[in-house]
């Protein structure tokens, strides 16, 4: 069993991976972003990128820094699949899904403005933002010195596999292609 986990940048590809992931490759995933929203459904408050960092932060702050990815990682493991756990963002959650062995990291990033274009269509909760708080958003989510915050910067930087998706899904595709291949 494989378990990747996938970081990178505000709307670089991550969703993508996932999905040619599950399609192509036959993994299973699970995701932060739907583990945040039950959470933040259960306590009956909006869900939107606020919310969703708050929440993140505050699970992470009581419980430590890899808790949502190790919640997800005991998941994909009773699932026996090879498993995506999608947004890592936490040098935190890295660490400790690293510390159990058979686990991949890819970083995907893409050109700023190419990435903009590409969340207004996508058109999620999160998404309906003005270039500028696009910007702000992903600056706050870079870097931190709390444990407990985001920090992107540093993540990508641990990854074992990087992708530029500035190009076409078959381009990302290829990419993904010669490292499941080399996996």
């Amino acid at each position: 069993m494989k378990i990747i986990g996938i970081t990178g940048t505000l709307g670089a590809g991550k969703g993508t991976i996932v999905e040619y992931l599950t399609t192509h490759h036959g993994f299973k995933h699970f995701s932060v972003r739907e583990y945040l929203i039950k959470v933040i459904n259960a306590e009956g408050k909006t869900v939107n990128r606020d919310s969703m960092v708050q929440t993140a932060n505050q699970l992470r702050a009581k419980n430590g820094p890899s808790f949502i990815a190790e919640e997800l990682l005991r998941e994909a493991q009773q699932s026996g699949a090879n498993c995506i756990i999608e947004s890592i963002r936490t040098v935190g959650e890295v660490n400790a899904l690293t510390s159990k062995g058979n686990f991949f990291l890819f970083s995907v990033d893409t050109d700023r403005k190419i990435r903009y274009e590409r969340i207004l269509l996508r058109g999620s909760e999160t998404d309906m933002v003005s270039f500028e708080t696009f910007s702000e958003n992903e600056e706050r989510e870079m870097t931190s010195n709390d444990p407990n915050k985001q920090n992107l910067s540093e993540c990508m930087k641990l990854a074992d596999y990087h992708f530029t998706n500035n190009g076409t899904f078959d381009d990302l595709y290829q990419q993904i292609d010669s490292v499941i291949e080399t996996l």
